[in-house]
This record gives structure tokens, sequence and C-alpha cells, in this order.
């Protein structure tokens, strides 16, 4: 025999795949993925079970006065004052969305579609910064509007970020100084 037919005569047909097994594979993954998701939203029901105690989040008033100042951009969600990853989920706070705020004599309007519209009275307003995070977001310094604010027996920190960001300082000042005005008339009373 010539050397070229042996070459020929010793080759062998690839390997056939094994489909089961690969089969077997995927569904094995697509039902870990399925039960990792489960607890994480078993996790998250649960987190809204223990804030039961928060009680319902006030309506906006039907005349909230004039407007102060107007934003539209981003709800990021809402947690235990001074704990940024404590996220808190009762009443739909936890739920990220857009978000229309207005500010007025009356307190903070927070407009979101799709998701639980909520007010935070004026009386209840107790500070306003610039921060970096909130429970799960992280922006540069100063990316993120933070409103401190009083609900039942919590304080509760809930971050917004504008569309346009240059706007977060003016909110900070305006927030802060109707704080301050509003418990100087409260002292004088």
């Amino acid at each position: 025999m010539t050397p070229v037919l042996l070459l020929a005569a010793e080759k062998e047909s690839a390997q056939v795949t094994d489909w089961a097994a690969r089969i077997g594979w995927v569904v094995g993954l697509a039902l870990f993925v399925a039960l990792v998701y489960w607890l994480m939203r078993e996790g998250w029901k649960w987190r809204g079970t223990l804030q039961g105690d928060l009680p319902e989040l006030p309506a906006a008033p039907d005349d909230p006065g004039p407007e102060r100042l107007t934003m539209s951009g981003r709800y990021h969600g809402s947690t235990t004052a001074g704990q940024w990853l404590d996220r808190i989920v009762a009443h739909g706070l936890g739920t990220r969305s857009r978000a229309e705020l207005t500010l007025t004599d009356a307190g903070l309007d927070v407009v979101r579609p799709g998701a639980s519209d909520f007010f935070v009275p004026a009386a209840q307003l107790r500070e306003a910064r610039l921060d970096k995070g909130i429970a799960g977001k992280v922006l540069t310094e100063g990316g993120l509007l933070v409103v401190t604010w009083e609900h039942g027996d919590r304080l509760i920190d809930s971050g917004f970020r504008s569309d346009h960001a240059a706007e977060h300082n003016e909110w900070v000042e305006a927030i802060n100084s109707m704080i301050e005005t509003n418990s100087r008339e409260g002292a004088e009373r």
C-alpha cells in the first residue's frame, strides 16, 4: 500500500456531539438561574413584610400652593437615614423609576409614572444634601440629591438624580432654607 492510502485508512470520523448531555447541562443551568431569581424575589418580599410597620405614605394635598421648584429625573430608592445600604421596599419605596419632583410650601411631591407616588409634608422634611450613593446606585461625588424626611417613627433618606445635575445645589438650598424657616416658625409658637 502506498503511504497516502495508509493515512486515509487510519482516519476516523469526528466524534459525535452528545446532545443529551448538553441539553441536560443547559436545562440544569436554567433551573439554577430560575431558583436564584425566585430566592431574590422572596427576599425582596420578606424585606417588605419586615417593614410592614411603616405607615401608609401621605397623598399630596388638593391645593399644595405655588411651585417653588420642579425637577424631572430618576428616583433611585429610599433607605433608613444614615444607612445607605438598608433599602426600604415597603409601600413601593424600593422601586426605581422616573420621577417628577415639585417643591411647594406644603412639601415635596414625588410623582412616579409606573410606581406609587408619594408626598413628604414640609413639617416632615429634615435635611437635603448631595451624596454619591444610595442602595445599589453609586455615582460621582455630589451626583445624587438625598432628601431626609421623617415618616412615622423613622428617618428616611430618598435619593434622586435630576436630568440636569446642575439643579441639585438649588434644591439643597431651597429645601434646607424651607426647613430652617419652618423650625423658626415652630419655635416662635
